[in-house]
């Protein structure tokens, strides 16, 4: 019988995007692969891998504590139900939820910490109760001797071995969640003005403000460029609205895009990549970019500046200075010389720690590890 392998996640389309790579290749050397997740567009596409898919009830954004209760104790009788060999657990929820489910039930389990979501960036009182409560919850999750845990930045690393929720010997460090090289292609830049992407969830927390802030302070100065919003609205309740969107294309700042269904080709169709985001894992959009030999502009923290090497790859301004940004934008719009060098040496980048063969067989291993004395695959 085969080992049955459970991803829980928040939601499907993420899976897809973020993680599907990896689950395949789980499948393919033996598991059987069950994923549990809010369910939205994706479900037939996941079962036409042959996985199973378990809808589970989970607002990304939910607060009311006995909704929470019941979306924990559903994903409890469903890890109880399947019976696991092994869970793979991916952003807060999944992690804290199904962690502590399966320490209660005794399963093995892999989490993955994408990103430590917006409680973490937040200032002020209530702000550090919550940080108290969560800390509380993921030690309870993954403080059991049976959690392998894969952080994709030193800093959130530091900051959970800090807080006594894992211990050093149990985390593993792996820069993103890979890409695939043969299907992001370095292609010329285009013909014309530089144009500037930001690609991601349009989310107050990626910097989106201050990308647009950047935007009026290079029109004001009058400098060539093309300044794009690329990615969809979210629920989280850090996300701009459509109409703020719209007033900003409506006096000419920015242009809108919409959500990327070919990355490869958003960045083939541009000259910058920027993301002032104020926190991540480690941005998958940045990884992108370096795949496609585009130069990038990201803000000095932990996540952002992991993606790149600064000044070799791309350059770094500070959190939140919009006019920093303009500065940075400016100056990689003024010397195509720098902007092409710094795109071709993130190419050699992506190859060197990006490439999603590895980042496969680095969880391939670790399932292995964890399964030691269990039905083997």
């Amino acid at each position: 019988m085969r080992p049955k392998i459970l991803f829980v996640v928040n939601v499907d389309w993420f899976f897809v995007s973020h993680r599907l790579p990896i689950a395949v290749a789980a499948q393919n050397v033996g598991y059987d692969v069950h994923i549990a997740c809010q369910v939205t567009d994706k479900k037939q596409e996941l079962e036409g891998y042959g996985f199973t898919v378990h809808s589970i009830s989970l607002d990304r954004s939910g607060t009311s504590v006995l909704k929470e209760f019941q979306t924990m104790l559903s994903i409890y009788r469903l890890i109880k139900k399947i019976s696991p060999a092994l869970m793979h657990m991916i952003t807060v929820k999944p992690v804290i939820y199904a962690g502590i489910a399966a320490r209660i039930l005794g399963v093995s389990k892999v989490a993955s910490i994408s990103g430590l979501g917006f409680i973490f960036i937040a200032e002020g009182f209530k702000s550090k109760l919550l940080k108290s409560l969560i800390t509380i919850l993921y030690k309870l999750a993954l403080n059991d001797g049976k959690s392998r845990v894969i952080f994709q930045n030193d800093s959130d690393k530091g900051l959970f071995i800090r807080r006594g929720i894992i211990s050093d010997s149990n985390t593993l460090l792996v820069r993103g969640s890979g890409v695939d090289l043969d299907k992001y292609q370095v292609k010329p830049e285009p013909e014309s003005y530089p144009v500037i992407v930001l690609l991601a969830r349009l989310l107050i927390d990626k910097g989106v403000l201050e990308f647009v802030q950047a935007a009026e302070i290079l029109k004001s100065k009058g400098v060539p460029c093309k300044m794009v919003l690329a990615g969809d609205t979210d629920e989280n309740p850090k996300s701009v609205s459509k109409n703020q969107i719209t007033d900003w294309v409506n006096k000419g700042i920015v242009e809108y895009w919409g959500y990327s269904k070919d990355v490869n080709s958003t960045y083939a169709n541009c000259h910058i990549a920027v993301l002032p985001s104020y926190r991540e894992g480690l941005p998958k959009s940045l990884i992108e970019a370096a795949a496609c030999g585009r130069a990038v502009i990201t803000t000095d923290v932990p996540g952002c500046r992991d993606a790149i090497t600064p000044n070799k790859t791309g350059l770094l301004v500070p959190v939140k200075s919009s006019l920093e940004l303009a500065l940075a934008i400016e100056t990689l719009c003024n010397d195509s010389k720098l902007r092409q060098s710094l795109g071709q040496e993130g190419r050699q980048l992506a190859e060197q720690a990006f490439d999603i063969k590895s980042v496969i067989q680095i969880h391939l291993n670790l399932y292995a590890d964890l399964l030691k004395g269990k039905p083997s695959v």
